[in-house]
């Protein structure tokens, strides 16, 4: 017998509501004109923090498809580093980082300068694209999924 519990699976509805939930917030996101590939950033740079193996086999080609290039994907951890993202992306990043690490906790003064990069719906749907996904690395992770084998 395994040690994991795959949760998913032993609650089925729990998933599809996660599954709903993911699903309103990319057509939010679509209709206010956040891009696949900063929505595939975000869950890229969540799922490396909170070590996901299996969400990162997933979303790296999914962010790659969108048009993200392996330099950037490469260099994610170290985006304060680099120039290679601009204020949009590094306001995402900063708000991702915030609520998989810091479980959202941010400074009034950084709020209010990622408000004004992002406005008051970008900023809204970049946290719940990080809310979303962390929620996925956490079933993934518990559930002892594993990437799966390509050739």
């Amino acid at each position: 017998m395994t040690a994991h519990v795959p949760i998913d699976t032993t609650h089925r509805g729990a998933s599809k509501a996660l599954a709903g939930l993911v699903a309103q917030v990319r057509m939010a996101a679509e209709r206010q004109g956040v891009s696949r590939r900063l929505m595939e950033l975000v869950n890229v740079r969540a799922s490396q923090l909170n070590g996901c193996a299996r969400c990162l086999d997933e979303h790296i080609p999914r962010a790659l498809e969108a048009g993200e290039t392996i330099q950037r994907i490469g260099v994610l951890p170290a985006w304060r580093e680099t120039r290679l993202f601009d204020e949009v992306e590094r306001a995402a990043l900063e708000i991702t980082e915030s609520v998989t690490q810091d479980s959202g906790h941010l400074a009034d003064d950084d709020r209010r300068r990622l408000r004004e990069v992002l406005g008051d719906e970008r900023f809204s749907l970049v946290a719940w694209i990080a809310i979303t996904i962390n929620s996925y690395n956490r079933v993934s992770i518990l559930s002892g999924h594993q990437p799966r084998h390509r050739d």
